[in-house]
């Protein structure tokens, strides 16, 4: 057999070994190569249009902002030089000055309450207190709408079903005008509710006690309940606003006193939140929490069999039971008489916030029907309303049986039924609880 050569040997082993290698070798480096320059490539384009997108905003941001200038300056000039002394501009809107007129002069208390739910002594009360926010200069286009009808327009949007374009009507007015009245006014009242609703102390409060315990139940300072205020739905996530009945609404928890007037008040939580979790979330029971528990620190405390029993609110089955805060036995097994007696009493004290709820809605039927404002609006024009609600019950100002009507059209508003509280209640809450009910 004759032998290869030394070199053919060596050249057959590098084409089936080394060159394979080799081969897969430079193959990988060329695709390390192509991507290295894709992603290159890729970044910079990126970077490209990064840099390209933000010159172009820049650019509309400078011609926007050049418009603007250029916009101003001229309706200045005009405003300035070509308007002085001509109203041609201007719609005439003399019948609502007319209106408005003849109803100060000429209308007595009884159209008073009808149009704004009080009499004008009220009303004049009101706007000395709100008449510095109301009051506005005069300019180059035109004398501003006077504060007392400013006001006005505001008071007949809340107290009647009257749409934006009726009530522009009415006071001649641009409706666009009546939108941004509701919205003034609410702010100013709205920013007086630390004046208006507040928890009772000192005289107030031991006042507030003994009307409770005129009505049956003893150491009340207040009831605690919640309610539903329609709104249309929103249409950015609409499902937490929908309630147990099916209708959108925002939530109100509101303590109230004997005398129908709200003391505190939380609002504009979505429709499907528990009186619990609101409860939780809310300023007055933070700051309980954050006083162990006590509602009114240093007020008297009544000693029954050697159980401390505090000056507390009362709340349906809906709230947990805590030491400042008192609700109902429940069914989970048959009552006693004596805890049946307890029950009667604490509802019959507490039917006082739903009365104030049916007065609120009866005399501001804007809080009736489904509401197409914002949210955080909605929840200034709810306490703006309980504000006013309150200046009306201390003026003793008469509520009209016809106002208790339920809300028109083929959307009914009845409220929620109440959801039981589940988690147990706290041994020390039940022993005060116990000794309540010995004092009935």
């Amino acid at each position: 057999m004759t032998q290869r050569p030394v070199w053919v040997c060596l050249f057959t082993t590098y084409n089936m070994a080394d060159e394979q290698t080799a081969t897969v070798n430079i193959v990988a480096s060329v695709l390390q190569t192509l991507t290295r320059i894709r992603t290159i490539n890729e970044s910079e384009e990126r970077e490209l249009q990064t840099s390209w997108r933000a010159y172009k905003r820049a650019v509309l941001h400078s011609r926007r902002l050049y418009r603007r200038k250029r916009a101003a300056a001229a309706i200045s000039w005009y405003a300035t030089h070509q308007l002085r002394g001509r109203t041609i501009w201007r719609i005439d809107r003399s019948s609502g000055e007319v209106f408005w007129s003849d109803f100060l002069e000429n209308f007595d208390d009884e159209q008073w309450r009808h149009h704004f739910r009080m009499t004008r002594c009220t009303f004049e009360f009101i706007f000395t207190l709100v008449e510095p926010v109301l009051t506005h200069q005069t300019t180059s286009f035109g004398k501003p709408l006077e504060p007392r009808r400013r006001l006005a327009v505001a008071l007949w949007w809340y107290a009647t079903p009257s749409e934006y374009r009726t009530i522009s009507l009415i006071f001649g007015i641009g409706v666009s005008t009546v939108c941004f009245l509701v919205r003034e006014v609410t702010t100013a009242i709205k920013n007086l509710a630390e004046r208006f609703i507040c928890l009772p102390k000192g005289k107030q409060l031991q006042e507030t006690v003994n009307g409770f315990a005129a009505r049956g139940y003893p150491m009340c300072a207040g009831a605690i309940d919640g309610l539903h205020i329609p709104i249309v739905a929103p249409k950015d996530d609409p499902t937490p606003y929908c309630n147990r009945k099916g209708w959108h609404s925002i939530v109100v928890q509101a303590v109230v006193d004997h005398n129908f007037c709200f003391t505190d008040l939380s609002a504009g939580w979505p429709g499907s939140t528990e009186d619990a979790v609101v409860l939780a979330n809310s300023t007055i029971f933070q700051t309980v929490e954050a006083q162990d528990g006590c509602l009114f620190p240093g007020e008297t405390v009544v000693d029954v069999n050697g159980v401390e029993a505090p000056m507390h609110l009362i709340g349906d089955a809906a709230y947990p039971l805590k030491n400042w805060l008192m609700k109902e036995f429940t069914n989970h097994h048959p009552l006693t008489p004596e805890q049946e007696t307890f029950n009667s009493c604490l509802n019959s004290a507490r039917i006082v916030v739903e009365n104030a709820f049916g007065r609120l809605k009866g005399r501001w039927r804007c809080l009736v029907k489904r509401n197409n404002v914002n949210i955080s609006v909605l929840s200034d024009i709810v306490t703006a309303c309980c504000i006013l609600h309150n200046i009306c019950e201390r003026n003793m100002e008469q509520y009209l049986p016809e106002w208790d009507v339920d809300a028109p059209g083929p959307h009914p508003t009845v409220q929620p039924d109440t959801e039981v509280f589940q988690a147990p209640d706290a041994p020390s809450a039940g022993r005060i609880r116990e000794a309540i009910m010995s004092m009935l």
